[in-house]
């Protein structure tokens, strides 16, 4: 089977990531640090061959992928499956105010939040749908932290640190694995 080439962004800087805000589900627009992100990662981005665009349905996520789609003429496939993960009551909050109010935080648990494991079954799950569509392509995928560290510690890579917005994590897709690319 041909190897597809899985190209995973992170999106680009809104004022709740400036702020430290949990967002999960809740839709922001990016800031103008992150409209100067998605311009330099177009740039960046400008010879990549790629087959097909695809984007978590939140603002931020699509904001991103148009900047990388709209010079190409490619169109973007909008999958809500590719959303951050949903953190709840949590949403909103300061990464210091989730742990002053919900000590259990420091636990591990995560109240009515989407747990990591329905994260990276929800995420995974859409990659290979994905890849399994364009055999031997190149493909962009626009999304969020949280799936970009599922697909990390999917790959045996979770060690890797702090996602920084407009992060691209190359993936490999063969024989019904991925594996990361240097």
């Amino acid at each position: 089977m041909a190897e597809t080439t899985i190209l995973l962004v992170r999106h680009g800087e809104t004022d709740w990531n400036a702020e430290r805000r949990v967002q999960g589900h809740t839709d922001r627009s990016l800031n103008e640090v992150g409209l100067e992100q998605i311009r330099a990662l177009a740039q960046e981005l400008a010879d990549e061959p790629l087959d097909a665009i695809y984007a978590s349905d939140l603002a931020r996520a699509h904001e991103t992928a148009r900047a990388i789609a709209d010079p190409r003429g490619l169109p973007i496939e909008t999958l809500p499956e590719l959303r951050e993960r949903d953190f709840g009551t949590w949403e909103g909050l300061t990464d210091a105010e989730v742990f002053e109010r919900y000590p259990e935080a420091h636990t591990g648990s995560w109240g009515d939040a989407e747990t990591r494991e329905e994260l990276a079954e929800r995420v995974v799950s859409t990659l290979l749908q994905i890849a399994g569509a364009h055999p031997g392509g190149r493909v962009l995928v626009v999304t969020h932290g949280g799936p970009l560290r599922a697909m990390l510690a999917h790959c045996a890579l979770d060690g890797a640190g702090p996602i920084a917005n407009c992060h691209v994590l190359r993936l490999a897709f063969r024989d019904g694995e991925f594996s990361a690319l240097h």
